[in-house]
């Protein structure tokens, strides 16, 4: 299922660079509507799959916990210069639960935090799911413990700080400039020309974001991740997690 979730969300996020002028779905503008109307379904599907196979009582009591910490962490750095401590926490506890939890923590921090902040709209679903990469992928990564295991976190907090950045930008980016500009979205252009175009409308409008994400992202790690990591695995001992 988080398989199957993870290609169809990604499809949603680089349908601009898939776009084919025979596609059943190209011409009329369905695309972007179709992808949007997928994802909350995605979610839902996957957030109860693994609710139902892989989160116990427990680490449904946890998760509560760290989204309820993301959400309130997240107006301390968010618009200031790319500055975001919310993935610190998702990239931590996806390295201690695995990726399943990662995942939907991703999810459920994005979700209380817009809550919170009236941040709720059509990139919603798209937050919480390049956010559920982000601890998905913190799970999936080699095991190594001490300061490797910190470099390797920080090293990972830098990549998604752009990845992130990158996703978000990508959903929208046909639909943030006239069709007129050198870095607008060309339908059915060929994959070259678009991602060309992409990478130049990203360096110029996102990349001291991006950047200040994966700095703040870095930083963090290297400075609360050993506490951090240390108190979450005593909380899964203790809890006697899978």
């Amino acid at each position: 299922m988080l398989t199957v979730a993870s290609v169809m969300s990604l499809m949603a996020f680089c349908w601009p660079l898939l776009w084919h002028p025979g596609a059943t779905l190209s011409g009329d503008g369905r695309t972007p509507l179709v992808f949007a109307l997928v994802l909350p379904v995605v979610i839902a599907l996957v957030m109860t799959q693994l609710g139902n196979d892989d989160l116990d009582v427990k680490a449904l009591a946890l998760l509560g916990v760290l989204s309820a910490v993301g959400a309130a962490v997240r107006p301390l750095g968010a618009g200031t210069a790319g500055l975001e401590a919310i993935f610190f926490l998702i990239i931590i506890a996806g390295r201690v639960f695995g990726p399943g939890f990662g995942f939907v923590l991703g999810n459920t921090t994005l979700f209380c935090s817009a809550l919170l902040t009236s941040g709720v709209g059509p990139w919603l679903p798209y937050q919480m799911l390049a956010a559920g990469f982000v601890g998905l992928g913190a799970g999936l990564l080699p095991r190594l413990r001490g300061r490797l295991e910190i470099a390797l976190l920080a090293v990972y907090g830098v990549v998604m700080g752009f990845a992130y950045g990158w996703l978000m930008d990508l959903a929208f980016w046909p639909f943030t400039l006239g069709p007129s500009s050198q870095w607008s979205f060309l339908p059915g252009a060929p994959l070259g020309t678009n991602l060309h175009r992409f990478v130049l409308y990203n360096l110029a409008t996102s990349m001291a974001w991006n950047g200040g994400r994966a700095l703040s992202n870095a930083a963090l790690v290297v400075l609360l991740g050993p506490a951090m990591l240390r108190i979450l695995r005593r909380a899964a001992r203790r809890a006697d997690f899978a």
